[in-house]
């Protein structure tokens, strides 16, 4: 295979760990090769210039169910994709996890087709799906369908795991509602649990971040609140020195003071999700566009974030220092994923995955391995 090596500049870089400047990032076949002193660089090389911008590790989105009308769960099929990652990469984000929210077991198996077929397709991007329910709490359903939530059977998430093999990536599950059983049959696949919409005490919660649980769904939002008598999930994710949380920064779902909490006490175990939905008047899913967020009869149901936007709010209005708010929207998510060791950072060794923006925090590109 013949080499193709390129060069990148920018007024600053973001490496994930430390900012430099005066420096080029040298990718050699989709890989950063290494990092030199611009006055180093060959004048042979072919060389892309972003004076006076940033660049940063491209970010990764784990909670996203649609984009342009086409929200995965009523048009499953790889076109709906290919939408979804065109609107995640005019935000910077590269990668992203598809989400389905509480639906049927028929709905489930279609999302996973379509994501098959998109990679069949050579779509990029798509880490796999995330699964949202139906095994959750009904008193902390929020926005997702009653009727359809309940306890799962051994057999039930034998049979989902079994024809989604490769493709689910993550599930959000309320632990109280299932079994040590369940959760460890879903570890044994290598799937990442997360609780959510859950009413777990905070020893329900501990228990089950002890049995595999390693993460938490929106952190604040439709689970046991933390009170001083009864620290409930909220309380549980706080304490545990392990366990990571995704947040919505976008003013509605959290308030920016509970999420400057939040970090001061869990830092680098608090990342980003957008958990943003696409208006439709079809299927169990009727989101709505109601100012700067989404409503399903009337209760809130999903962001209108992007990353870009979230990134924005996190530096503004969270007072989150510009170089961890790149982090909790890229670092912290490929760790999530198990995919830190070549994603997440813009250094030697890691895929060229880059997000090119303004010092005002708008996008100017993204850059694709």
């Amino acid at each position: 295979m013949s080499t193709l090596l390129k060069a990148f500049t920018a007024g600053k870089i973001f490496t994930g760990e430390n900012w430099i400047s005066n420096q080029a990032i040298i990718v050699e076949n989709g890989i950063i090769k290494e990092i030199i002193p611009v006055q180093s660089l060959p004048s042979s090389l072919s060389i892309q210039h972003y004076d006076d911008c940033i660049l940063a590790p491209a970010f990764i989105d784990l909670q996203i169910y649609g984009a342009y009308g086409k929200l995965l769960s009523v048009f499953p099929a790889a076109d709906s994709l290919f939408k979804l990652q065109e609107y995640c990469e005019k935000s910077g984000t590269a990668f992203c996890l598809p989400t389905i929210a509480t639906n049927t077991a028929a709905i489930f198996f279609k999302c996973i087709d379509a994501v098959r077929d998109y990679w069949n397709k050579n779509g990029k991007g798509v880490l796999g799906l995330h699964i949202e329910g139906p095994w959750i709490n009904p008193a902390k359903r929020g926005a997702h369908i009653e009727s359809l939530i309940h306890r799962p059977t051994f057999s039930e998430v034998d049979h989902l795991l079994n024809y989604g093999k490769g493709v689910i990536r993550m599930i959000t599950l309320a632990p109280e509602c299932c079994s040590k059983e369940i959760i460890e049959r879903i570890l044994a696949d290598n799937i990442i649990i997360s609780a959510g919409h859950s009413n777990a005490t905070y020893s329900e919660a501990k228990k089950s971040f002890a049995e595999g649980v390693s993460t938490v769904t929106h952190l604040y939002n439709a689970m046991s609140s933390f009170q001083h008598r009864q620290p409930g999930l909220v309380g549980a994710a706080m304490d545990d020195n392990k366990v990571m949380a995704s947040i919505i920064p976008d003013g509605f779902h959290v308030d920016y003071a509970a999420i400057s909490i939040a970090k001061k006490i869990m830092k680098e175990r608090l990342f980003v999700i957008t958990d943003a939905v696409t208006e439709t008047t079809e299927g169990q899913y009727q989101h709505k566009l109601v100012g700067d967020k989404y409503e399903a009869g009337n209760i809130l149901s999903g962001s209108a974030l992007t990353m870009t936007k979230a990134l924005y709010n996190l530096v503004n209005h969270a007072n989150i220092e510009l170089s961890e708010a790149l982090r909790m929207c890229s670092l912290y998510p490929a760790q999530v994923i198990g995919m830190e060791k070549f994603l997440g950072k813009t250094v030697p060794g890691f895929q060229a995955e880059m997000v090119v923006l303004t010092n005002e925090l708008k996008v100017v590109g993204l850059v694709r391995k």
